[in-house]
């Protein structure tokens, strides 16, 4: 095992391993690549030479992200998310809130098979729905649209 820090050369061919795997943001992997450097400027350059590339897009991250989480998730959870990961504010602002009622009663559907008999059991499902990230009024219609099917 190496003792000392890797080289520039070493640290472009790490990030672009983890880069195949997945699309990363800038500041996850400048946080997977810090305890392989020498120093922060070196993985500063390396990310900049990657992003001059078009090898690293926190866009295309942003987007592929809310791809895979959208199927489960809200708008408000994935920009969450989105801001945890590193992304800046801008393009996280850029995700649009367009679906979400199809996906919240998707995910209803999928969930629970037949409507909501009780007070309690709408207030259940309106909880769910809340903690993965809709609005409260995008969850009043889901629920709405559930019941009168």
């Amino acid at each position: 095992m190496k003792d000392g820090p890797d080289t520039p050369v070493e640290l472009r061919a790490r990030a672009l391993r983890l880069l195949a795997r997945r699309e990363h943001s800038r500041a996850e992997l400048a946080r997977k690549l810090g305890p392989h450097a020498g120093s922060s400027e070196v993985v500063a350059a390396i990310l900049d030479a990657l992003v001059q590339k078009k090898q690293l897009s926190d866009q295309r991250y942003a987007e592929e992200r809310v791809r895979s989480l959208s199927r489960k998730y809200g708008a408000a959870r994935i920009r969450q998310d989105l801001k945890a990961k590193g992304v800046d504010r801008e393009t996280i602002e850029r995700i649009s809130s367009e679906g979400e009622l199809e996906r919240a009663s998707g995910i209803l559907s999928r969930k629970y098979r037949a409507p909501a008999a009780t007070r309690e059991e709408r207030a259940k499902r309106a909880r769910f729905l809340q903690g993965r990230g809709f609005s409260y009024d995008v969850i009043r219609q889901a629920l709405e649209t559930l019941k009168d099917d």
